[in-house]
């Protein structure tokens, strides 16, 4: 849950953020609160901001302008620093975050670029790293990459979860091995995407026994001896990974993150994956419990037990 990343706007905060240092410094120590022409670096903000025909020309501009008022604003407390003063262990932090992203920013402006390698996107949240996925509706996400896996009961694990963009075919090995460490033997089949199917993990299944569905690498052959219904079954059955992610975006709370640090996000992700498989536990032994209920009894019986044994409450409780 954070706003689109642009230059401007980031360097806008930064500069915001300097100023309320500089502020609580001055308070705190006595000092004269520095003279950082504030309106002037806020009208030249909305300048832009409010500009409906943005040009190459006038975004540049910008940037230089906000470049400047954050280097005169960091001398100010760089002077209050050798003053004596002396900054909270949260005020150390954001200023570090600051510093980097003034570098990142003067670096592609000097050099006309729009990438810079771990660009920050967020001053609150500078883990936070942009992933180019090439999506038509959105090209480049924003937060955390994960690889879920689904067991033949249904329970999801997360395999892997990081900030920062990774190769997702890497991930296969090792979460197969886990399997095999939890259950004492391996899949009779693993159901992944395309990009899983590389001659790593094609060679690694071949060794163990392990069918890695999907098309063959190369070519298309014109006589394959594929079983076409074992193709389709293996499709199908893979939707069910894809329905997960889509679950635990819509009804757990994972499409929108709100906590700010790093260790929290992860938590809040964990947890949903958490609350799915509670979720689903709880579905089967309602079904269980259903199921054998209704083998002995029939459903007028079956009411009246429940009604007299005062089993309502413990229904709900399943």
């Amino acid at each position: 849950n954070i706003s689109f990343p642009q230059d401007v706007n980031l360097l806008n905060e930064a500069r915001e953020n300097l100023e309320g240092i500089a502020g609580d410094l001055c308070r705190r120590s006595g000092h004269r609160v520095p003279r950082m022409y504030r309106r002037n670096a806020r009208k030249d903000y909305l300048n832009l901001a409010r500009c409906k025909k943005r040009t190459v020309k006038k975004i540049r501009k910008a940037i230089k302008q906000q470049l400047q008022y954050i280097r005169r604003d960091r001398k100010y407390i760089d002077a209050l620093l050798d003053a004596g003063c002396r900054l909270t262990p949260k005020q150390a932090k954001r200023l570090a975050v600051i510093d980097k992203v003034f570098e990142q920013q003067k670096y592609m402006y000097e050099n006309k670029v729009h990438s810079v390698p771990d660009r920050i996107v967020s001053i609150s949240q500078p883990y936070i790293r942009p992933i180019v996925r090439g999506k038509a509706a959105a090209p480049v996400e924003f937060g955390a990459k994960l690889d879920l896996s689904l067991d033949e009961k249904g329970m999801a694990r997360i395999e892997k979860l990081s900030f920062d963009a990774y190769n997702e075919s890497d991930v296969l090995i090792a979460a197969t091995e886990r399997y095999y460490e939890r259950t004492g033997h391996y899949p009779e089949r693993i159901l992944a995407d395309k990009i899983y199917r590389n001659r790593n993990n094609l060679s690694y299944c071949r060794e163990h026994g392990i069918r890695l569905s999907g098309p063959a690498l190369g070519r298309p052959k014109k006589n394959a001896g594929t079983d076409k219904k074992t193709e389709y079954r293996d499709n199908a059955d893979r939707v069910a990974v894809e329905r997960a992610f889509a679950l635990a975006k819509q009804k757990y709370g994972l499409g929108l993150i709100t906590s700010r640090l790093d260790k929290t996000t992860r938590c809040s992700i964990a947890l949903s994956v958490i609350a799915m498989n509670v979720d689903r536990l709880c579905r089967s032994l309602l079904r269980l419990f259903y199921d054998i209920v209704f083998s002995r009894y029939k459903q007028h019986e079956f009411m009246l037990i429940l009604i007299q044994n005062n089993s309502l409450k413990k229904l709900a409780c399943c």
